[in-house]
């Protein structure tokens, strides 16, 4: 029988994280993915034609300054790791030719908001710096810090003005707050899309303080040079150079628990492995207490936790494209710069536009909703080996649709998927059919299909909501990332603090094992937590 110190089950972002740490560590690890190819939701494929290389997942990277793991395993230095970080950040442009631009100097957005209303220009200057006040003192490092019950956490964010501006916000919506920022409805319209693409609720209460989290890194996001899987092929290389092993193909069948202690994993093939120190699972609640450890070896009151987990009712449909020449926009005929953006948000000329195409969501219906899309050939040119262009549109869209369910996705896809491509042709009329070479898409459906573990295609493993985040996420009994089963931890988007590739979970999980096991700890504190910890944040 084969014995590691640990296992990691699943070897996305948070389960290559925990293995890269602890195997420098000097521990013997195993990750087992059930995939053949390692990386989640870090996924670059070649899902159109031959030598056109999509993020088929994860392509924006909003955390990278504060990822403890991109510093800490010298990606960028020991291999060749690195980032680009497009100046023009967000263009949302409207059907009458006028359009929105975020960069990444702030004073060139506020020059693109005046254009809609002098006061928003100085709102959003106003905004921007306190933003990142909050993000550099409580919510960056907030990521990376196991969390402390909510209350506790309330009373200390009372004692700093910025942490407290941030923490009053919590029981108001995204919407009340982008509306109460700022005047110009188009500028309320992309910065609530902002504050909603990567899962919180117009309309939610309870966890207002994300959102200015949500639009600060509206123009901090970067692409992954080559691709977002060539971070996992990175993880992966410095996980076997020091000495652990990674297995693919490798589909769990159980949790071995023995006298309420897990002792090792037992797969579908039939071979066992032992750990002697621990398993980590990075999948979801249900799949890790249910699925593996059995109903039988739960304690009454985590059972009823894991029962009550809720699942995002929304995820992403997106399209794929194989593109002959980049589009050009009609918005670029006057200014050439704005077809080098990295984001477009299309299809919404008003606040209400965006409200009535999260209610289609909710409803389960495809209405006339917009989307961002991003063409990443512009910036990286290694997205394509023949020198042509590679394009993605990205809509948020309702898992069940009406009035036949998820399975209706297999008879709607091609033909929504034609609608979106129209819309982006009314804004760049180069997109012609003859233009678009090839595409390939993906539904709700299908991302709960290709990755188990984001179910009704949750991405996040769990919705965003006030009691399934900070202590709650997953759960107060394992809010640490340990777990009432002695040698049991979790590190996936399901825990603490949650998803879109921040790497928090598997940081977290990791300091909590060093701390029970006694492990060195060759890693310094993320950026800004010593910080936060001398002002009593934490």
């Amino acid at each position: 029988m084969a014995e590691y110190d640990g296992i990691i089950l699943g070897g996305g972002p948070n389960g290559l994280t925990v293995a890269a740490y602890l195997a420098k560590a000097g521990l013997k690890v195993l990750v087992a993915d059930r995939r053949y190819e390692i990386g989640g939701g870090l996924a670059t494929e070649q899902v159109t034609i031959p030598g056109f290389y999509h993020d088929t997942h994860a392509i924006y990277h909003m955390m990278v300054e504060y990822a403890p793991p991109l510093r800490d395993l010298a990606l960028d230095t020991t291999y060749d790791l690195s980032w680009i970080y497009p100046e023009l950040q967000v263009v949302m442009p409207f059907s009458d030719g006028t359009y929105l631009a975020l960069y990444k100097d702030v004073e060139k957005s506020c020059e693109s908001i005046k254009k809609f209303s002098a006061k928003d220009a100085q709102s959003f200057r106003n905004f921007a710096k306190i933003s990142d006040e909050a993000m550099d003192l409580f919510l960056a490092p907030a990521t990376y810090v196991n969390p402390i019950p909510s209350l506790e956490q309330v009373a200390k964010l009372e004692t700093h003005p910025t942490t407290k501006w941030d923490d009053e916000l919590t029981g108001y919506t995204p919407k009340e707050i982008v509306d109460a920022w700022f005047e110009s409805d188009r500028v309320r319209a992309l910065l609530l899309y902002l504050s909603c693409m990567w899962g919180l609720d117009y309309d939610l209460e309870g966890l207002g303080y994300l959102v200015p989290l949500m639009i600060n890194r509206g123009w901090h996001l970067r692409l992954c040079r080559g691709g977002s899987h060539h971070v996992a092929h990175l993880l992966g290389k410095c996980i076997v150079e020091n000495g652990s092993r990674i297995v693919t193909g490798a589909i769990p069948k159980r949790i071995i628990i023995e006298n309420g202690e897990t002792k090792g994993v037992e797969f579908e093939d039939g071979s066992v492995v032992k750990a002697n120190k621990f398993v980590v699972s990075s999948l979801n609640p249900h799949q890790t207490f249910y699925d593996l450890v059995g109903k039988e070896n739960l304690d009454p009151n985590l059972d009823t936790r894991v029962s009550n987990w809720r699942y995002s009712d929304w995820s992403l449909f997106t399209v794929h494209l194989a593109i002959n020449e980049r589009p050009r926009f009609k918005m670029a005929e006057a200014n050439p710069e704005l077809n080098n953006a990295l984001i477009y948000v299309l299809g919404y000329d008003s606040e209400a536009d965006l409200v009535n195409h999260f209610e289609d969501i909710r409803g389960g219906r495809l209405g006339a909703g917009g989307f961002n899309c991003c063409f990443p050939s512009v910036h990286d040119p290694t997205r394509s080996r023949t020198g042509q262009h590679v394009g993605l549109i990205s809509q948020e869209a309702p898992y069940k649709l009406q009035p036949d369910g998820a399975q209706m996705w297999y008879r709607v896809r091609a033909e929504h998927a034609e609608r979106c491509k129209e819309l982006v042709r009314k804004f760049a009329p180069n997109m012609t059919e003859a233009n678009i070479l090839y595409d390939s898409i993906s539904t709700p459906l299908d991302t709960e299909n290709k990755f188990p573990n984001m179910k009704q295609g949750c991405f996040k493993e769990g919705a965003y909501l006030p009691l399934q985040m900070g202590f709650g996420r997953p759960n107060e009994l394992c809010s640490q990332h340990s777990t009432p089963i002695k040698g049991l931890y979790m590190c996936g988007s399901c825990t603490h603090s949650g998803g879109m590739i921040t790497y928090g979970p598997g940081f977290n999980a990791v300091e909590k094992i060093a701390e029970d096991f006694g492990i060195h700890k060759w890693w310094p504190e993320p950026r800004g937590v010593k910080e936060a910890k001398a002002l009593g944040l934490f």
